[in-house]
């Protein structure tokens, strides 16, 4: 992983890691690497962070100095932008968010003219252009302009993947003050659904606040006081999808991947059998597949990489814990709003209520403890003997009954401690041992 580009894009607080500069520099070397085609089209989005404007500005910019023709989405999920790309015959894609987190975050991620994010070694090839090498000059100037069509055209294609959803389902639906606060009540309103929205009147700075899938209690609380079939949060840039049941449980991405697979497994329609989670799903997931006898494939924590995987072995269900879901059939990325249809589609077909979908998976007990961390320690704690052993010890009182996994994040100097095991209080122990070690090692 290069020093800027992390596990989703590049990352950081506007003004101290991200700066107007930055995001100038981002366009004009994503243009030199990728903009190989006479014509440049560039797309360029954003969630509704206060930053989000002036970002575009200057990226455009970068952009246009190589002699794009950028277009401006204006304020669209994630997954709008990966599906547009290609529906517009664009060169690039650009999505301007920092998804889940505070507003004072923002990013930038980029995707080619397919609408796939780039890989690992693109995004190095134009890293070297933003710590240093100089992007070839041109006598090139390019042009700008507002398309108004983004938001309808994306509803329109969630629209058409739809079954043949219960218009009688109570829905609940939390826009986290963020993208979907655009597109969610066109799509519900457009299929015809009886949906609540809340948290969509977004200022720029509420992205996120106490609202959407990190932050469920409002969700929760209101498919509660609704009597609701169904609560659905979205993130930031609506890319993820959690969902609430009838009782207030949380259905999370794993259970969400689980039965969507056992579904299309039913109809025969799960192309070679196979689910693709990451190191970081619930064992109870992959306990779920070996009960249903569905292959289990794990990758990398990142829905870049679940893709990947997908895209080499033909598979088309993957995604993360958080609510990142592919469905390869209708997206390249994960989307929340995608997700939230084929799941009431599934409801419906089924004629049970979530809680009784849900429970096709037993989700294991799991502890999860982010250690804040110098960042060179991120590449050092697997050679430290006092770690390694606390880990080893862990492991082997576990027995085979739970996991260990240590992860170091893409995005922020942290190393997360996972355990699953079958006991909560025992596994709160370990993974607090673990940590102590890494917090007294390299914490700071």
């Amino acid at each position: 992983m290069g020093k800027l580009f992390g596990t989703d894009g590049i990352r950081g607080i506007v003004g101290e890691d991200l700066t107007h500069e930055l995001a100038m520099k981002i366009g004009e070397a994503a243009a030199y690497v990728l903009g190989s085609k006479k014509d440049l089209v560039v797309l360029i989005g954003r969630d509704t962070r206060i930053s989000g404007q002036m970002l575009s500005a200057a990226l455009s910019a970068g952009f246009m100095s190589q002699g794009a023709k950028v277009i401006d989405l204006g304020v669209v999920p994630t997954p709008a932008v990966s599906y547009l790309v290609k529906k517009y015959k664009a060169t690039i894609g650009a999505m301007i968010s920092a998804s889940h987190n505070p507003s004072e975050y923002n990013g930038i991620k980029l995707f080619d003219g397919e609408g796939f994010k780039l890989p690992d070694a693109t995004e190095n090839e134009i890293e070297k252009y933003l710590l240093g090498k100089a992007v070839p000059t041109t006598n090139k100037v390019g042009t700008y302009e507002v398309c108004e069509e983004a938001v309808q055209d994306y509803v329109d294609h969630i629209a058409e993947t739809a079954g043949n959803i219960n218009k009688d389902l109570k829905i609940v639906v939390d826009c986290a003050y963020g993208s979907a606060s655009a597109t969610a009540p066109l799509l519900f309103n457009q299929l015809g659904l009886d949906a609540t929205f809340m948290n969509f009147d977004y200022d720029g700075y509420n992205i996120n606040d106490n609202a959407g899938s990190t932050h469920m209690e409002g969700l929760i609380k209101q498919v509660k006081k609704e009597k609701a079939d169904v609560g659905i949060a979205y993130d930031g840039d609506a890319d993820r999808c959690l969902m609430i049941d009838e009782n207030g449980e949380e259905v999370d991405g794993d259970k969400i991947m689980a039965i969507s697979s056992l579904a299309l497994k039913k109809k025969d329609k799960l192309t070679n059998n196979t689910l693709v989670g990451t190191v970081m799903s619930n064992l109870g997931l992959v306990k779920f597949c070996e009960a249903n006898d569905i292959n289990f494939v794990a990758t990398k924590v990142g829905d870049r990489y679940v893709l990947e995987k997908m895209l080499e072995c033909n598979y088309i269900v993957g995604g993360e814990q958080s609510g990142h879901v592919i469905f390869k059939d209708f997206a390249n990325t994960g989307d929340g709003e995608l997700t939230s249809i084929q799941v009431l589609g599934i409801l419906s077909e089924e004629k049970k209520t979530m809680s009784e979908l849900a429970t096709v998976m037993k989700k294991y007990p799991q502890v999860l403890i982010n250690i804040k961390v110098r960042e060179e320690a991120k590449g050092q704690y697997e050679n430290d003997t006092q770690v390694m052993n606390a880990i080893n010890k862990v492991e082997k009182e576990l027995n085979g009954e739970g996991r260990v996994l240590i992860r170091p994040s893409g995005t922020e100097a942290l190393i997360r401690v996972m355990i699953e095991g079958l006991d909560q209080e025992d596994i709160d122990k370990k993974a607090k041992k673990i940590a102590d070690v890494i917090k007294k090692k390299f914490g700071v």
